[in-house]
């Protein structure tokens, strides 16, 4: 069987992007979302996803290129002079892999956007991370161990077929780890090879090459290409174009692919 979940990332980034989430799942084939719990348009976000019932809700950790939900001075491990996590995300994790200060302040970070997604009321339907930090082995345990009391079901390893990746190793250990945990994986995700750029036609190719058992698509759609914080050179629009394109609705029917939330596919 062909389950597939179909994710917008970024929800509650910007308005541009939660209008672009509630198209798609109202008009097209999104089914799910991740939240940034601490992103400018959050609250907008959350009260979108109230009325929509069927959205699967996840949260999208931020611990790069934003600010912490935490205070800076709580977390001061973790940012930089202006109170913004660090840029250069080698050296970030190195320090939260060697550094016992910086883990404690990664964990309560971490847990305060737990938290904070659960103080949404949103069922929580998955995890996954900004820029995929939560391939990095500490903030996957940490990930592991506090989401465990908060109910975490799914999260995502990208290990895309066909596009091998220098971080699929990395990957295939989180997987296996996740499921050791008795969370759950898909088998497959799309989206890494043209990320920002998920076409029509791109989509359509991936939709009628899916794999049996439970594949992800991750989208970064938007009603705007220039909002701010957007994806340099993405192509907001087009990716929501995609999303509620016909023909990529037919190509789900065509390949007998289930369509759901991680919860439900």
């Amino acid at each position: 069987m062909k389950r597939l979940v179909v994710t917008a990332d970024d929800f509650g980034n910007d308005v541009a992007v939660n209008e672009a989430v509630e198209i798609a799942h109202r008009s097209g084939i999104l089914t799910a979302a991740s939240l940034m719990v601490g992103a400018p348009a959050a609250a907008d976000a959350v009260a979108r996803a109230k009325t929509m019932p069927d959205l699967g809700v996840g949260l999208h950790l931020v611990l790069v290129d934003s600010t912490p939900v935490l205070p800076p001075e709580q977390v001061p491990g973790l940012v930089d002079a202006r109170g913004r996590f660090r840029d250069n995300m080698a050296l970030a994790g190195a320090a939260m892999f060697f550094l016992p200060a910086t883990r404690r302040q990664l964990a309560a970070e971490i847990e305060a956007q737990f938290a904070a997604f659960a103080a949404t009321g949103l069922p929580l339907d998955h995890v996954n991370a900004h820029k995929h930090f939560h391939l990095h082995p500490t903030i996957a345990g940490l990930i592991a161990s506090i989401g465990a009391r908060y109910g975490l079901r799914a999260v995502r390893a990208p290990i895309e077929p066909g596009a091998p990746s220098l971080t699929d190793p990395w990957a295939k250990l989180v997987r296996r780890r996740f499921r050791g945990h008795g969370i759950g994986v898909p088998d497959a995700v799309f989206g890494l090879r043209w990320s920002g750029a998920m076409t029509a036609d791109r989509v359509r190719e991936i939709i009628q090459h899916l794999p049996d058992g439970l594949s992800e698509i991750y989208f970064h759609p938007a009603t705007r290409d220039d909002y701010p914080g957007h994806g340099p050179a993405y192509r907001h629009r087009d990716e929501l174009a995609a999303l509620i394109d016909p023909e990529v609705r037919a190509a789900v029917v065509a390949a007998c692919a289930r369509l759901g939330s991680f919860a439900s596919a």
